[in-house]
């Protein structure tokens, strides 16, 4: 008689591994999770399971007390977390995706350690044929400068993955991936269009703040009012919901093809920057 060795009981401290086990149709296994998962998978919502600290912020007591077989996480920047994740005893999964690559491995990890080999294998042909499906739609185009950032104070520019996910859309990304800038230095660049992402913030950046702030008022983008808000989850979270992040970014940098989407905001004003006011 086979003996199932598959985990049951997961606990996500990613949102990554709670949308790659709701995409590959495993997510009962899931008992526990971040409330930041939540806003990828709203059924995790729904009161049935534990909330624990993120991959950041650990906590030994609190994964021990929902006694999971798996738990999942990022790898933390904070060697006090993974202590605490390792301090569980629990198996552990740790990933630490940089490009599109990486993120595709993880899901054929995932998939695999829950017996859904085959399903994780068709959700990566599913992503990378919607990527070059919008990649050959927007190659011939016009190629405009585009500058995303993932966090604001300090100002820390957006994941190599992201810009896998420009250039695919038709843009050319500005800057390197997860470099902290100056405003000074972005405004140098002149992008044609500015995106943000912050970590943590959802769709909730204030676009007309940080141009009057950071003197971004001259720079084409302003001027062309071409600033925008992506939803944090959509672009941060390296899972299938990039695919959402890719169709907003595909309508930011080339609207005359592609449509209108979810998850993205406009800039609706573009204030004079408080440096230009007081020059007069």
């Amino acid at each position: 008689m086979a003996v199932d060795h598959t985990p049951y009981r997961v606990a996500c401290l990613q949102p990554s591994a709670t949308v790659i086990l709701d995409a590959v149709g495993e997510l009962r296994r899931v008992i526990a999770c971040t409330r930041y998962c939540a806003d990828v998978v709203p059924e995790v919502s729904n009161g049935s399971r534990a909330i624990l600290s993120d991959s950041w912020t650990a906590d030994a007591a609190q994964i021990i007390a929902v006694q999971p077989d798996l738990v999942i996480a990022a790898v933390p920047f904070q060697e006090k977390a993974l202590a605490q994740i390792l301090q569980s005893g629990a198996r552990f999964l740790g990933l630490a995706p940089k490009v599109l690559a990486d993120i595709y491995t993880d899901i054929a990890t995932i998939a695999g350690v829950v017996g859904a080999s085959q399903r994780g294998e068709a959700l990566i042909q599913a992503m990378q044929l919607k990527i070059e499906n919008v990649r050959a739609r927007a190659g011939p185009l016009h190629k405009p400068r585009v500058f995303c950032e993932e966090w604001g104070k300090p100002l820390i520019a957006s994941q190599a993955w992201v810009a896998e996910l420009v250039a695919a859309a038709g843009g050319q990304l500005l800057g390197a991936p997860s470099r902290h800038y100056s405003a000074d230095e972005i405004a140098a660049f002149d992008p044609e269009i500015l995106i943000a992402a912050w970590c943590g913030a959802g769709d909730r950046v204030p676009l007309e703040k940080i141009i009057t702030d950071r003197a971004w008022d001259r720079t084409s983008a302003s001027l062309t009012r071409r600033v925008f808000c992506i939803r944090d989850e959509f672009l941060n979270t390296p899972a299938p919901t990039l695919l959402q992040g890719l169709e907003a970014l595909a309508w930011a940098i080339h609207p005359e093809i592609f449509p209108h989407t979810k998850g993205i905001r406009q800039i609706t004003g573009v204030p004079a920057s408080s440096a230009v006011k007081s020059s007069h």
